[in-house]
Order: C-alpha cells, then sequence, then structure tokens
C-alpha cells in the first residue's frame, strides 16, 4: 500500500462548547477519489478547513506525503500542491472564465517559481472541463452548474496533487453530473488524489473508491461504496434506505 496523500489523525476539533469532529482518523491515497458524506452538521466541511488550514484542530495532526501540515497556513499548503473547491461560490466575477482561470495560473506561476505557460495552461483546462465555449462569459452571469464546473477548472490549472472538492455536483444538471463524473474519473488516472464532499448519492456510489461516512462529528464506517450502502448504522444515520443506485 502507498503512503497516504492526505491522512488525518486522532483530529478534534471544537467550537465553544460544540464538538464539530471528534477524534477523527482518516486517509486518502493519489489516484483515488474518496467520498466524504453524512447529514447536514456531520462535520465534512469542517474536516475539510483543517486539511486547508483554515481551522486549527484543539487536537491532532493532519499530515501531506508523510509531512506534519497541521501549523502551516493556507498559502503554505497551496504551495505543497493542495487545492480546494468551496460550497458557497467564490469566483472572481466580474472576469471571464477564461480570465479567473488564468488570474490563477499566473498566481501559481508566481509562487511555483516555474515558466509555465500561463495561456496554454488555461486553454489546456478549459478544454479538458469543457468550457470552452463559456472561455469570454464573465463569470457572474453563469448558471450555478457551470460556475461550480469554473471552480473546479480554476483549482485545476494550479496543478494540485490533492484536490478537494465541496459539493461540485450542486446546481448540475444530468448532463453536467455526466461531465464532472468523466472528468474526475479521468483526473485520478493521472495520479490527481481527490476527496469529495457531496451530497448526490448516486454519483457519490458511482465514482469513489471509498468513501468515509461521518455522523455527529465522528467516523461511522469507511469502505467500498458496497459496504457502505448496505451498513444498517450509515442507512439509519444518513440514506435512509438501502436502495441506492450502483
Amino acid at each position: 500500500m502507498s503512503q497516504p496523500l492526505l491522512e488525518f489523525r486522532d483530529v478534534t476539533v471544537t467550537f465553544g462548547g460544540v464538538t464539530a469532529v471528534n477524534r477523527v482518523t482518516m486517509s486518502t491515497e493519489p489516484g483515488v477519489i474518496h467520498g466524504l458524506i453524512g447529514p447536514n452538521g456531520a462535520g465534512k466541511s469542517t474536516l475539510f478547513n483543517v486539511a486547508c488550514g483554515l481551522v486549527r484542530p484543539r487536537s491532532g495532526a493532519v499530515f501531506l506525503d508523510g509531512r506534519d501540515i497541521t501549523k502551516l497556513g493556507p498559502h503554505r499548503r497551496a504551495r505543497l500542491r493542495m487545492a480546494r473547491t468551496f460550497q458557497q461560490l467564490e469566483l472572481f466575477g466580474v472576469l471571464s472564465v477564461y480570465d479567473n482561470i488564468r488570474t490563477a495560473a499566473e498566481i501559481r506561476r508566481g509562487w511555483a517559481h516555474d515558466r509555465s505557460n500561463c495561456e496554454h495552461d488555461a486553454h489546456e483546462v478549459l478544454e479538458r472541463t469543457g468550457l470552452t465555449e463559456m472561455a469570454d462569459e464573465r463569470a457572474d452571469r453563469l448558471p450555478t452548474g457551470l460556475a461550480r464546473l469554473l471552480e473546479v477548472a480554476r483549482a485545476l490549472v494550479t496543478k494540485p496533487r490533492l484536490l478537494l472538492l465541496d459539493e461540485p455536483a450542486a446546481g448540475l444538471n444530468e448532463q453536467e453530473t455526466l461531465a464532472l463524473s468523466t472528468l474526475l474519473r479521468g483526473l485520478i488516472g493521472d495520479g490527481l488524489g481527490i476527496v469529495l464532499v457531496e451530497h448526490d448519492m448516486d454519483l457519490v456510489m458511482q465514482i469513489c473508491t471509498v468513501i468515509t461516512v461521518l455522523n455527529t462529528g465522528q467516523v461511522l464506517i469507511t469502505g467500498s461504496p458496497d459496504v457502505v450502502r448496505n451498513d444498517a448504522a450509515v442507512i439509519s444515520a444518513y440514506l435512509g434506505s438501502a436502495e441506492v443506485n450502483a
């Protein structure tokens, strides 16, 4: 088994008297889509914020490629090639689709100190995400589904090795969801590691290699889609039915 790309070790997060994440241990590997699911308030977004450095855990540690990054700020983690999207859209609204992506490419080149061709990288990501025809559209005029794809594209142009996606399928229609599924499968084929928070259970069950279920801030189970969809505790706490599509 390869070394985990991202690893949480006994992570606990509290806000005042509320324990949002309670002694969570979890890891994901390169070339894997790791689903993170659970009811609202289960601690999924908090755990994402711990991963990218926006929230400091009260106890426990976070590792990237075996390196303890618990005390590193978000900008330093980004430079270690970690990228994420947000549940609430965080685009440059007055810029075009192309300029959103190129701006991210230029920022990356600034801290990576390499000779990347930002224009080439932006066009490559536009094509890969299916946004080429929308390149000149202002970001704040996009429908929600395409805006979420743009967030994914902007993250990809930073050339991450770990991609954290917070509900990327929210607002996507069936065709856009299929395109996202195809995109994500292609990305892990390139060796990228993906952690996915998503409420579309059909999508999660179809594309994830492994799934961790959180409930009240704790890990309920980690396993394959088949194991998770048939687990009685998961059905009771979250799915509500064993009838989840394969």
